[in-house]
């Protein structure tokens, strides 16, 4: 199988990759989550021009029509550079959601102002109770005066703090762990009826609590059956995060590696030494691993077949969980004291690895999920 990039997915590789690098060191990353939203609206503005924002979408829609491995290609330069942007909430979940929820009108109508870098959405689906269950939804959406209103809460909402749109999984009909009667709704976050608080998280990001007292909301597809759309996007958002973990894990080891080639102890540096020599292969050896699963989960991302997509991405993460904690523990144990401090961008990256595993699911729960699946063939 061939696994080389196309000439236009180097290209991307080149521009993004140049990109960081020029804009976004550890010194200047430092000063994008000093602002006051944690990252640079500036820096947003430049992923419009270059056409980032746009990628998954049609050309129609103001994108480039790119696919997952596009999506990959960019995710491990942002996992590379700790991007802080809300890439992840904007573009791939809350822009997945209307792609592939949305009918003709609602996508001609939201995907070109993502593009442009002039809308920002977020999706509001975990609840307190909820433990990564997609289909755990309590939020109840009800017809009112001829339209639909949302009531109840969401937690860890990725970035809800500054987006303009919320794409709200709410209960329409059933019980709270129904597959069916499960559906999308846009819900503008400035309607008096919203009630946001923004939360810090370790890794530079922030999360918002969000309250909904009777909010009005426009149904995203179908309002009786939006789980199939939400497991779609959801799993092609942990291939992304996937291709992010990589990115980080790769950095960690280059960090390492040349900090070991140039940290001196007893007169000589301390790679020399043959026991440290051995645990930076264990961190190669962690990242090839990782790497491998990520692109598993890259091609399987645009499958049709719904459980052999989620059974890939599942195992993926599970590999991307293990690796980033044996990776990051290892970096910071090999760099001693200056590895916790905040000053030093090797805490930094496991600060974020360690986020990134709990995001749409830990690795314990993905593990489950692929225990009961029996197999990834």
């Amino acid at each position: 199988m061939d696994f080389d990039f196309s000439e236009d997915q180097r290209l991307l590789r080149d521009s993004v990759e140049r990109l960081i690098a020029d804009r976004y060191s550890f010194e200047q990353r430092k000063q994008i989550a000093a602002e006051p939203d944690g990252w640079s609206r500036a820096m947003w503005a430049q992923f419009a021009e270059m056409g980032l924002l746009g990628l998954p979408f049609e050309e129609a829609h103001g994108g480039f029509g790119g696919g997952p491995v596009e999506t990959m290609i960019v995710m491990e330069a942002f996992g590379r550079g700790l991007v802080l942007e809300p890439y992840l909430a904007t573009v791939l979940l809350g822009g997945g959601l209307v792609r592939h929820g949305g009918d003709a009108a609602q996508r001609a109508d939201i995907l070109p102002a993502i593009a442009n870098g002039e809308r920002l959405l977020a999706f509001a689906q975990a609840e307190r109770h909820s433990r990564y269950d997609l289909a755990d939804v309590a939020t109840a959406a009800r017809r009112e005066r001829g339209g639909w209103v949302v009531e109840g809460r969401k937690s860890l909402v990725l970035h809800g703090d500054v987006a303009d749109t919320l794409v709200v999984a709410a209960r329409t009909s059933g019980l709270q762990r129904d597959r069916t009667g499960i559906g999308l709704f846009l819900v503008e976050a400035a309607d008096p009826n919203v009630t946001r608080s923004g939360v810090p998280t370790q890794d530079g990001r922030r999360v918002a609590q969000i309250a909904f007292a009777g909010a009005k909301a426009t149904p995203l597809g179908d309002p009786q059956d939006g789980l199939a759309v939400i497991e779609r996007v959801v799993d092609e958002a942990i291939a992304a995060l996937c291709a992010e973990a990589v990115g980080m894990m790769a950095e960690m080891h280059a960090i390492t590696v040349e900090y070991l080639k140039t940290r001196k102890q007893f007169g000589r540096a301390i790679g020399e030494f043959q026991v440290l020599q051995h645990r930076s292969v264990d961190m190669f050896v962690a990242l090839e691993q990782a790497r491998s699963m990520a692109l598993y989960a890259t091609m399987m991302a645009g499958e049709a077949d719904a459980a052999a997509r989620s059974r890939a991405v599942s195992a993926a993460k599970v590999q991307i969980g293990r690796s980033g904690r044996a990776i990051g523990q290892e970096a910071v144990q090999l760099h001693g004291g200056i590895g916790m401090t905040m000053e030093y961008k090797v805490g930094h990256y496991f600060k974020r690895m360690t986020m990134l595993e709990r995001t749409l699911g830990d690795t314990a729960y993905h593990l489950s999920r692929v225990a009961e699946s029996g197999s990834l063939i």
